[in-house]
């Protein structure tokens, strides 16, 4: 199956990994932080601004492959803190109608300065 490399300036980006990649009707998010990528700066020093910012990145990647938050089927969570978890389901909630996607949340393993959430996605377009 041919893999197609989703490319925004709408989201975060880095030399070390796509921002995502379309394989046939899956969509595939990397990790998006709670940058946002006209400033290069922290949308905020909160758990919900970064969540926010985070689930804003991964729209725009979705978008740039054809896709909407209405095909996500999973969502990965990393969080910096476990003790941020009531604040992360706050932003969450706000941002996605029910019926929600299926949802994964775990502890970031690397320290980055100012980072407290990366969020990963999947998608399933079939059009």
């Amino acid at each position: 199956m041919e893999r197609h490399v989703i490319s925004t300036p709408n989201a975060p980006s880095s030399p070390l990994f796509s921002q995502g990649v379309r394989a046939g009707s899956t969509i595939s998010v990397s990790g998006m932080v709670g940058v946002d990528p006209a400033t290069g700066v922290s949308a905020g020093p909160s758990i919900q601004d970064q969540t926010q910012q985070s689930l804003r990145n991964c729209e725009a990647v979705l978008n740039a492959g054809g896709g909407t938050i209405a095909d996500i089927t999973m969502v990965t969570v990393l969080l910096a803190h476990p003790d941020d978890f009531a604040g992360l389901n706050e932003a969450y909630a706000d941002f996605f109608d029910e019926p929600r996607p299926a949802r994964a949340v775990a502890r970031l393993g690397p320290e980055l300065p100012g980072v407290l959430v990366s969020i990963a996605m999947t998608a399933q377009v079939d059009r």
